[in-house]
């Protein structure tokens, strides 16, 4: 798949939420789909579980794909970039039929 892009930048098909669909990690990837919008500390700390990760939305220039890296233990507390989360679609509220 030679000039494939890893990274997709759409529309989540449930909530037509902006998302980035990409391959993150080296050895063993994980395929991740995250909200576009930028979270506050107060916000990542609220939404953060052990299976919603927060990720560092790092972009190198205006006309470069932005890139999810993972916050580890070595990412600086003052990151410049944006932090964002994986995607969830918000719940539905029941509807009737009738």
């Amino acid at each position: 798949m030679a000039g494939r892009a890893a990274t997709d930048r759409t529309r989540c098909p449930g909530c037509r939420a902006p998302v980035l669909t990409q391959l993150v990690g080296h050895r063993a990837a994980l395929n991740i789909t995250a909200d576009l919008r930028p979270l506050t500390p107060e916000q990542q700390t609220e939404v953060r579980t052990p299976h919603r990760l927060i990720w560092c939305l790092k972009t190198r220039g205006p006309h470069s794909t932005p890139r999810l890296r993972w916050i580890d233990r070595w990412h600086p507390p003052n990151c410049p970039h944006p932090h964002v989360t994986d995607h969830h679609c918000p719940s539905a509220e029941p509807t009737t039929l009738f």
